[in-house]
């Protein structure tokens, strides 16, 4: 959201997010939580006497990741500390016997993109303990069973899927996976039923129901729309002990013989993952103007494993971006893509893989750089969400600021020469706009070929749909200038 303004004396602002109950015989509201924990997800115990709650005391922006799990009485309010989990943690659900608590822990750079292990913690006590241990997936959701069986959705190589995993056994398995993105998945206490809106590249979203897997849609909202775009691939490559795995998306009509412009575009998070869902934005108008477009999951994203998301932790821009570059390698290999006319283009850590990626090569012919990072050092300083760094750089800046500087692209500023596009909301507290400024003004220094665009009135999320259309048009006009 677009940040208020400062003006006067700059203080932390304490949101509120509670548990509330409201009585439907007569419509009477009781708030339940304590007013000094900022709640994000919570579940209601079996008996009805608590709720399970994934809070944290302070600012709700910015204290996600040192979020705990608590319980919280319904007569009372009274919050407890269950655990105190060592990274970040999703989707708290109580178990039929209202005896455990399951939640997803793992390594979360945002609120809301949720991805990691499935942990089981007792509320006897003793050690949570993880139930998914050796899963080479990312679990995005959860939900019991009456029968103690955990369902649960996941990012797994680069698709979607469903599984169980049994408490008491350890036992996991899969039971679809496949090319597409579940949306608020549901599923019957008993039996096969199940619910979710549904998407891939070449259906747009719609609500569909049935068996696991064997979905039929319900909904026809979206029936009228079709590709602009050809059929999606997905695209394995090693890098080292790395199994990589990337989405190539190309022009809905290639010509035998004839060699195209590709655009890398990096999604954001890190914790997060290119899926095979309906395109938005300049993921669909790329390849409708003609571009080949790629979309990696290097090490840091979801879908392979705790492991792997964790594998660029005091490591931005290193693992990481040989990552993606190996990814280029495989693709020119299998598709035709002219190697002279490729770009790159990311938002958020999108944004700031982009500006690493032209201070490390000159491979890439033209670059968008929306939201992005150029200095981790002053970027600390800057943003309104700093907890979430430490978890990612091991330290604060001020206890080590040399792995800061170490990822930051102002430090090998001068190889740039590429010309970028600069993007930024005006009101950005992730990502504030100082960070556009600065690189856009070593680049006017330097003699590179730039352009700097700040959208009035957004964050960092550019919601206002003619600030969309803009960007999409200088999107496409700044490719086309220097790669067609």
């Amino acid at each position: 959201m677009a940040y208020k303004p400062d003006a006067g004396v700059v203080e932390e602002k304490i949101e509120e997010q509670r548990i509330a109950i409201v009585d439907v015989a007569t419509g009477r509201v009781r708030t339940v939580s304590p007013g000094n924990l900022y709640v994000y997800d919570y579940d209601w115990s079996p008996d009805g006497r608590r709720f399970c709650a994934e809070a944290a005391e302070g600012s709700g922006t910015n204290n996600y990741w040192i979020a705990q799990l608590y319980t919280v009485a319904v007569d009372t309010g009274l919050a407890h500390s269950v655990w105190k989990p060592p990274l970040q943690i999703a989707c708290p659900r109580f178990s039929p016997d209202g005896k455990t608590i399951a939640v997803i822990h793992g390594l979360m750079s945002d609120e809301g993109s949720t991805g990691g292990d499935i942990y089981a913690v007792p509320l006897a006590g003793g050690e949570p303990k993880n139930l998914t241990p050796a899963m080479k997936a990312s679990a995005t959701a959860l939900l019991w069973r009456p029968s103690g069986e955990i369902l649960f959705t996941e990012h797994v190589d680069g698709n979607f899927g469903v599984g169980s995993v049994d408490p008491a056994s350890g036992a996991i398995a899969t039971l679809w996976s496949g090319p597409q993105v579940l949306g608020s998945f549901a599923a019957a206490r008993r039996g096969p039923a199940s619910a979710a809106i549904v998407q891939s590249f070449q259906s747009p979203p719609e609500v569909q129901a049935g068996p696991i897997g064997a979905w039929k849609p319900l909904t026809k909202e979206n029936a009228a729309q079709t590709p602009f775009w050809g059929e999606a691939r997905s695209i394995h490559w090693d890098n080292g002990a790395m199994r990589v795995q990337g989405w190539l998306l190309p022009p809905k009509n290639v010509e035998p013989g004839r060699r195209y412009p590709m655009v890398v575009g990096v999604h954001g998070g890190p914790s997060s993952a290119s899926t095979p869902s309906w395109p938005t934005r300049w993921n669909a108008v790329l390849p409708s103007q003609g571009y080949f477009l790629f979309l990696p999951n290097p090490r840091g994203s979801y879908g392979q494993g705790e492991a792997f998301t964790r594998g660029n932790v005091k490591d931005f821009g290193h693992g990481d971006f040989d990552d993606i570059v190996k990814g280029v390698d495989e693709v020119v290999k299998v598709a035709p893509v002219d190697t002279d006319r490729i770009g790159i283009a990311g938002w958020s850590y999108g944004g700031y893989m982009t500006m690493w990626a032209v201070t490390r090569t000159n491979r890439f012919k033209a670059a968008v750089a929306g939201a992005g990072i150029v200095n981790w050092q002053s970027y600390y300083g800057q943003n309104r969400i700093d907890r979430w760094m430490v978890p990612f750089f091991g330290a604060s800046v001020y206890e080590d600021p040399e792995v800061y500087a170490r990822s930051s692209p102002i430090t090998y500023i001068k190889n740039v020469k590429t010309p970028t596009l600069v993007l930024h909301g005006d009101r950005d507290s992730e990502v504030p706009t100082p960070q556009g400024y600065e690189f856009w003004h070593a680049l006017k220094t330097l003699g590179v070929p730039t352009s700097l665009v700040v959208y009035e009135n957004e964050g960092h999320g550019i919601s206002g749909r003619e600030h969309q259309r803009d960007i999409e048009r200088r999107v496409v006009a700044w490719f086309d200038r220097y790669l067609k």
